[in-house]
């Protein structure tokens, strides 16, 4: 039979390395609708702002069922594991289209156990070799609105400060550990003891409705025993393996978020000084102070983890418009542990070299036609 992969080749030299062989793409599916009386409890409490649980459930039923039929086709088809699983919505006519995708992959040896990723070819020998066994692609995820509560208190502060919005800030923080609890949480339940290779997304879901979502592979490294919280981490596979070579195991992924607000005054001035060139002190200010605060919490974090330090920490910047603005930083804890090493002495060239793209879309018409479609 033909192989139909999604997998590249230095991400099938890699798995061979480790005794897997491609198979095919595989596909599940689910399309849910939100329903009227789901549709009309969800609006209420969007104008109260925080998490909306009904809207949580709907997505995350559906994207694990989405999740389950990929896994039985693999399994039909006599595969033994699934790797660079993904997650996607698709809007189709007012309903919502829940889509998982991934490569299958098998091994000679009958006994293996089935396990998905959401990991390429490259983490997963990466991660391996590090002694991270994949057992389960792994989910948390939250459903949350601003509310009109907090956006007229909100709102009040931006007109009359300049600095720290603590209402905002304080949401935005609880969404996003909330939805690092539920994939730890799915994890722990699936018997592992680690999720490693973690993204996380914020998207859009409906009208001023946004989710906040954490996909990762939940793994088991004997060496770190039975846990009562999985260790989590965002790391690469290759920082992953560079990590385990040095001594060294993630603790938890580590975030800190700060929405700030330039303030009437503060905006009126700068508004007037950005006619001219150069720059404009007022939102140099208080960027800066907005990262420092974020620094801040994630310190406080890993201070709390007794943890040795923080590794590949990002920041990133988010214009919300109405004069306000919201900071994130994301990294892993780390601390050392002497039981930690890997399998081989160095990686192969194949499992850091990036795959680069090949395909390229000019056209802003051919743009715009597939963003209607929804494949953007």
């Amino acid at each position: 039979m033909m192989m139909i992969t999604g997998l590249s080749g230095n991400e099938i030299y890699c798995l061979a390395q480790k005794g897997w062989s491609p198979g095919n793409i595989v596909v599940g599916n689910s399309v849910y609708s939100l329903g009227l009386v789901r549709g009309i409890t969800s609006g209420l409490k969007t104008l109260a702002g925080g998490e909306i649980e009904n809207i949580t459930q709907l997505i995350n039923e559906g994207r694990h069922v989405a999740v389950q039929r990929m896994i039985a086709e693999a399994t039909r088809e006599g595969m033994h594991g699934l790797t660079g699983v993904s997650s996607e919505l698709r809007n189709l006519g007012g309903m919502t289209e829940f889509l998982a995708i991934g490569s299958a992959i098998w091994n000679s040896n009958p006994s293996a156990a089935f396990f998905s990723t959401a990991c390429s070819g490259q983490e997963l020998y990466c991660q391996a070799d590090s002694g991270y066994a994949p057992k389960h692609f792994v989910m948390g995820n939250v459903a949350y609105a601003l509310g009109i509560g907090r956006s007229i208190l909100g709102g009040l502060k931006v007109i009359a400060k300049r600095g720290e919005i603590k209402e905002f800030s304080d949401m935005y923080n609880h969404t996003r550990h909330l939805a690092l609890t539920r994939l730890e949480q799915e994890a722990y339940n699936l018997g592992c003891n680690a999720v490693v290779d973690i993204n996380t997304k914020i998207l859009g879901f409906g009208v001023g409705v946004s989710e906040m979502l954490m996909v990762g592979t939940g793994s088991y490294n004997p060496i770190l025993g039975q846990l009562p919280r999985p260790v989590t981490s965002e790391l690469t596979g290759e920082e992953l393996w560079n990590l385990t070579r040095m001594g060294y195991s993630p603790l938890r992924l580590v975030m800190g978020t700060s929405v700030y607000s330039l303030g009437i005054i503060g905006g009126i001035t700068a508004a007037f000084r950005s006619l001219r060139r150069g720059e404009i002190p007022e939102m140099t200010h208080l960027v800066y102070e907005a990262r420092e605060n974020c620094l801040g919490l994630i310190s406080k974090e890993a201070q709390e983890l007794k943890a040795d330090g923080v590794l590949g920490i990002k920041l990133f910047v988010y214009d919300l418009g109405s004069g306000l603005i919201e900071i994130m930083a994301i990294g892993t804890a780390i601390r050392k542990n002497d039981q930690v090493n890997t399998s081989t002495d160095q990686l192969p060239p194949q499992a850091v070299i990036r795959d680069r793209d090949t395909f390229f879309v000019e056209n802003s018409l051919f743009s715009q036609m597939r963003a209607s479609l929804g494949n953007e």
